[in-house]
């Protein structure tokens, strides 16, 4: 830079590489029934095309001289991240998969770790951190965010951005700036952190000004933020760096030791860090940020008729007013309504008063203590194959609607308790029965019998679909032996998003 001077007026650090880190391991309850434990928000489209996970990678193309990201996602996820980052044509450095999720702080602990391990002996690289459910609209100021950050980071400075606030919010944090000499609108040190206020106390702090919403993105050195996480939360460094030291390549991804990384808390990077160090920056940002984390964050973000109304799929209205409906597999028809949530899936349909979206998660937790499977999976679920659809279930059967991408194959594989029949309605199946293989083609059929080994391929350059009527005395997917697999999947994992 030939000795040119920072506006403060100080000597600007030596450039250090910058790692973007994607956390992609939110469950998203509060969008429920739309984003589930197997399939959760950062994986759906929820405005327009890209998926949160693809708009968050895509917005990296504004950061000047960005490395390639390191995406962290729960292990269930693997094969979603992966196609989707290609799809978005992002190639990532690393996708290192969290065997639980332990919170944000164990997340980015191993992210941080992963990066020094790819860097050059000795390096420091800066790490971008970002949660793949925001939306951020002006990708110029972000990026010009985040020049001032990596600055500020390179100094040795922990810095978070604060978010201009444009009205009271009480779903988000606050975060108040503390004296700092320099020049107006640059970073600042963080005075304290405060959790999500009540509606009265956040417009009282937003009339007094001088708070900025939490983001929850984050710019900091890996080897400062290790530091700090030594100093403040040891147990979770160390279980994290042994789940590190003792991971596992699998294809395209990291394993991350199961045994080691269960002995970390689970805790948030601002309670285990940020609300803890004397070394906390804030860096305004005014880029027309949101978080997606409720329905009614959501509608706000969506284009609105004339009534207030966000219409996404088929619906009718009638006298209906500021009501968000999303009908996902039928007509949805309102009348003589308002201030609604309205969400259909082929499963599930969630009816909620706007004021009460913070409140869809107890809904989850009744699922869950109830031993129901909706608060987990969708009907339709995505394999790295493709995709199956359960059509209808009864005693002692199930139907499936399946669906194999070109070129792909499921495992090589058996089962215990059931028998399968295969009718192929578009397509044509290349198929493995014990040592015979054959093709199958569209209106045609075959028997798969319990306990014969089996394989399933699309030999074709378009989608292979298919119905498959399962009968016997346990249909449940883990009734699955694996003799052979193109993903590294094993018998006896969990099925879910793998």
């Amino acid at each position: 830079m030939n000795g040119a001077r920072t506006p403060d007026g100080e000597m600007p650090p030596a450039i250090r590489p910058l790692v973007p880190v994607i956390l992609a391991g939110g469950a998203g309850e509060r969008l429920w029934p739309l984003s589930r434990a197997n399939h959760p928000k950062p994986f759906i489209a929820l405005l327009g095309d890209d998926t949160l996970l693809q708009a968050t990678a895509r917005r990296l193309a504004f950061v000047e001289a960005a490395q390639p990201p390191i995406v962290v996602c729960n292990e269930a996820h693997r094969f979603t991240a992966a196609e989707q980052l290609r799809a978005a044509g992002v190639s990532p450095g690393a996708i290192v998969l969290e065997p639980t999720a332990r919170g944000t702080a164990p997340a980015i602990a191993a992210a941080a770790l992963e990066a020094l391990a790819r860097c050059e002996a000795g390096d420091d690289p800066v790490l971008l951190v970002l949660p793949s459910d925001h939306v951020v609209r002006d990708g110029a100021r972000f990026a010009d965010a985040v020049r001032l950050a990596s600055r500020e980071a390179q100094r040795g400075r922990l810095v978070t951005f604060g978010v201009v606030p444009t009205r009271a919010e009480a779903g988000y944090g606050y975060i108040f700036a503390g004296e700092h000499t320099g020049a107006a609108g640059r970073a600042r040190p963080v005075a304290r952190f405060r959790e999500k206020p009540s509606a009265e106390t956040a417009a009282a702090w937003v009339a007094a000004g001088g708070c900025n919403w939490n983001s929850g993105m984050f710019v900091f050195g890996a080897r400062s933020f290790l530091h700090e996480l030594e100093t403040h939360a040891p147990s979770i460094r160390n279980a994290v760096e042994e789940a590190h030291a003792n991971a596992t390549p699998d294809l395209e991804f990291l394993r991350l030791n199961a045994q080691a990384f269960g002995r970390s808390p689970a805790d948030s990077v601002d309670c285990a860090v940020m609300e803890r160090t004397s070394n906390a920056w804030v860096v305004p940002l005014d880029a027309d940020w949101r978080d997606v984390g409720s329905w009614a964050s959501l509608a706000a973000l969506s284009r609105s008729d004339e009534a207030g109304n966000v219409i996404r799929g088929d619906a009718v209205t009638h006298r209906t007013r500021d009501t968000l409906i999303h009908a996902g597999s039928r007509l949805v028809a309102s009348v003589g309504v308002k201030d609604l949530l309205v969400v259909d899936t082929p499963d599930a349909v969630l009816v909620a008063h706007r004021s009460a979206d913070q409140d869809v998660r107890a809904v989850v937790r009744r699922l869950e203590r109830d031993g129901r499977d909706e608060h987990r999976t969708h009907r339709r679920v995505p394999r790295p194959w493709g995709s199956y659809d359960t059509v209808h279930e009864g005693d002692g059967f199930k139907v499936k609607h399946i669906t194999v991408r070109p070129g792909r194959r499921l495992s090589l594989q058996s089962h215990r308790r059931r028998s399968e029949h295969w009718i192929v309605v578009r397509g044509v199946a290349r198929v493995t029965r014990d040592a015979e293989t054959f093709l199958v083609r569209e209106n045609e059929s075959t028997f798969i019998p319990r306990g014969v080994a089996h394989r399933l391929e699309n030999p074709g350059e378009g989608p292979l679909e298919l119905v498959e009527v399962q009968t016997g005395d346990y249909l449940g997917e883990d009734d699955i032996v694996r003799f052979d697999d193109d993903y590294g999947r094993i018998t006896g994992e969990d099925e879910a998003g793998a």
